[in-house]
């Protein structure tokens, strides 16, 4: 029985995996959970015996990326210096964008959508990392902590845009 129950959760992270590459490749609207199952190798009806809708699929994608992301630069808040903080913050980002870059993706086509359980997510996604950063500047002592947080977001937003517009000079210095 633990083994079924371990196949059980395997499948179900491959299908949101299935489902972040959909859904950053054709978008929301477009993505459909037949698309998804093709992905994942599976049938459409096994999707949702875990997934009661394709929002919920989505949902649980956006809470993945999320995760991995706030991860990231919780290990950099806790193992950084002061002086190595928000070098080491952007660094994980970096990795973050070219180890996950379907996530960057999907997380910038799911700030487009209406739905409200999707802007939900992705408020608290972005008021959670804010946060985080925030406090670990304020507790570093950088100087003007709201600024430099506001900065770096928008360097991530910035890199986002270059990353999906194969636009590199963007982010030259």
């Amino acid at each position: 029985m633990a083994k079924a129950a371990g196949t059980s959760v395997n499948r179900k992270a491959d299908i949101i995996s299935a489902a972040i590459e959909v859904f950053a490749e054709v978008g929301y609207y477009r993505a459909t959970t037949a698309l998804v199952a093709q992905r994942a190798q599976i049938s459409q009806p096994y999707i949702f015996r875990f997934f009661a809708t394709k929002e919920a699929l989505l949902l649980s994608a956006l809470e993945v990326s999320w995760s991995r992301m706030l991860q990231a630069f919780r290990q950099v808040v806790e193992s950084a210096s002061p002086e190595q903080l928000e070098i080491g913050l952007i660094q994980a980002y970096e990795e973050i964008m070219g180890m996950h870059q379907k996530e960057v993706l999907l997380q910038m086509q799911a700030q487009t959508i209406g739905e409200e359980a999707i802007r939900t997510t992705m408020r608290e996604g972005f008021r959670e990392v804010r946060q985080m950063v925030l406090d670990a500047f304020r507790r570093a002592q950088i100087p003007n902590p709201e600024e430099r947080t506001l900065l770096f977001l928008a360097r991530g937003m910035l890199c986002n845009v270059s990353m999906a517009l194969d636009l590199p000079e963007l982010n030259e210095k």
